[in-house]
């Protein structure tokens, strides 16, 4: 008995270790491997039956997750987001304006659409716009790196935690949006003032020589229904109708098609987030009946001490995980720290490269065109920025 008990913890304690690095040192494993692997050993040595780890899978969460992954993935190949940055970057011909433009549209499309997506559709074309015009790709990488995590933290859709948030709150989506948009809009401008004191490069207001916003093909039939039907999401979302079910209704609608094959918004999913999640819905179910979450309680007593365990932890085990972890401490009325959970996980993403998904989508894809933004860089850019957002929003919140 004791000896299971010690097995436990320790596949617990080692799952979570795994997740926090990202990796296990001499395997080939992933986020999704550690938490599906970790669950099965758990599920394995008793700490919960397999009926009680699929019944600790929030079915909304998954739904939802997966049925905006393919609504995403329609609007890429529509190519509903390469016409969005072209028209945004055809307003303005200067450094400042490039700067300012590409940090409202990633902040603007990530709190409607996932902060990945568009960290992962954005980061090439910003990086072949800044090669033809001979600008530092470096602070227009950073940009779209920050304003992804700060404007995805204005709306229940924006990045996957909020998704979570809003199936264990129940807060509706203009309430959450009224609340958080503030944060975000007022987060944009501060990172926008900090990148204008890092690089002085991106001062200028004189026109660049040209402008290269380039052509991107449209399939007109495919981006009309993509957007009537991405529309009525939003508008569902707005009305108050429930998220999961009228994304997966929105998702099937798209997923009617003459011109597209399936296996091509398929490969577009993100299984591998799938995968995490699930495993870590049983991972936080057998943490609380082991009864560790008591180890986080006093996070409760006060909005301030709350918010600084949700960063700390965000940054030891990823937002999601952090979210899951605590979201048990929170009864399901109090909305002030339901706000600062969502606030307090995303913001936290900015602190260091690897503080985010979305950070690491801009680093991986800038470097596979051959450009480097190091951890350092990001640093000096992500702690002034995190601690100002975070305040500002402890203080719009509290």
């Amino acid at each position: 008995m004791i000896i299971r008990q010690f097995a436990i913890y320790g596949v617990l304690g080692l799952t979570y270790l795994g997740l926090a690095l990202g990796y296990i040192p001499g395997l080939r494993m992933n986020r999704a491997t550690i938490a599906l692997v970790g669950s099965a050993f758990l599920i394995a040595l008793g700490a919960v039956n397999l009926t009680e780890a699929w019944q600790a899978i929030d079915a909304n969460t998954i739904v939802f997750l997966l049925s905006m992954m393919v609504v995403n993935a329609s609007l890429t190949y529509a190519g509903f987001f390469a016409r969005s940055l072209s028209i945004l970057l055809s307003i303005t011909r200067s450094p400042l304006g490039l700067l300012i433009a590409l940090t409202f549209a990633s902040g603007i499309l990530s709190a409607v659409f996932l902060n990945d997506t568009i960290a992962l559709i954005f980061t090439p074309l910003v990086l072949g716009l800044t090669q033809a015009l001979s600008l530092n790709p470096i602070p227009y990488l950073l940009a779209i790196a920050g304003a992804t995590n700060i404007g995805s933290v204005a709306t229940l859709s924006g990045n996957p935690q909020n998704i979570l948030i809003g199936s264990f709150s129940g807060i509706p989506y203009l309430n959450f949006l009224g609340a958080l948009a503030p944060v975000a809009l007022i987060g944009l401008i501060i990172q926008i003032g900090l990148l204008w004191l890092l690089y002085p490069d991106v001062r200028s207001t004189q026109p660049c020589q040209q402008l290269a916003t380039g052509n991107h093909r449209i399939y007109k039939p495919l981006f009309n229904k993509t957007l009537v039907i991405t529309t009525g999401l939003l508008i569902a979302f707005a009305v108050g109708l429930p998220l999961a079910e009228s994304a997966l209704v929105a998702a099937s609608l798209l997923l009617i098609t003459r011109r597209i094959k399936p296996q091509r918004i398929l490969q577009r999913i993100d299984w591998n987030l799938l995968v995490m999640f699930s495993g870590l819905f049983i991972l936080t179910r057998v943490t609380e009946k082991l009864n560790l979450l008591q180890l986080f309680t006093h996070a409760v007593n006060t909005s301030a001490s709350f918010l600084s365990v949700t960063v700390i932890l965000s940054n030891l085990i990823s937002n999601v995980p952090a979210v899951l972890l605590l979201h048990p401490l929170i009864p399901k009325d109090n909305t002030q720290y339901w706000l600062l959970l969502a606030a307090g996980s995303t913001l936290a993403g900015n602190l260091t490269l690897f503080g985010s998904v979305a950070n690491l989508i801009v680093v991986e894809a800038a470097t596979n065109l051959g450009y480097k933004l190091t951890f350092i860089e990001h640093l000096r850019f992500g702690v002034p920025l995190t601690l100002c957002t975070l305040i500002l929003a402890y203080l719009w919140i509290h």
